[in-house]
């Protein structure tokens, strides 16, 4: 199903209802790329529920190596340090 941006604004629920019965729904706008409405297949997370277990969330968190951390600051670095903060066509 393709709509306008007014439409969907206006019929949000029956929109998000048909793309729950598995619809793609595509939203589209006169100065931009559609949207798509679709279901996500990601599942929520469950809330963990009783007492904490020690070591129970073990591999859920991948720490990185110091190596790993000294690269993504010397890129924080560069970012902040090389690019403009404005770019010319902003202001």
């Amino acid at each position: 199903m393709q709509v306008n941006l007014q439409y969907a604004e206006e019929h949000f629920a029956e929109l998000a209802k048909a793309a729950d019965n598995g619809e793609v729904v595509e939203i589209s706008r006169p100065d931009k790329p559609v949207l798509t409405l679709v279901v996500s297949n990601v599942p929520a997370p469950q809330k963990r529920t009783g007492r904490r277990i020690l070591g129970a969330g073990r591999g859920e968190m991948i720490v990185p190596t110091w190596e790993e951390w000294h690269a993504m600051d010397k890129e924080l670095e560069r970012e902040m340090l090389d690019a403009p903060l404005v770019s010319s066509g902003e202001i």
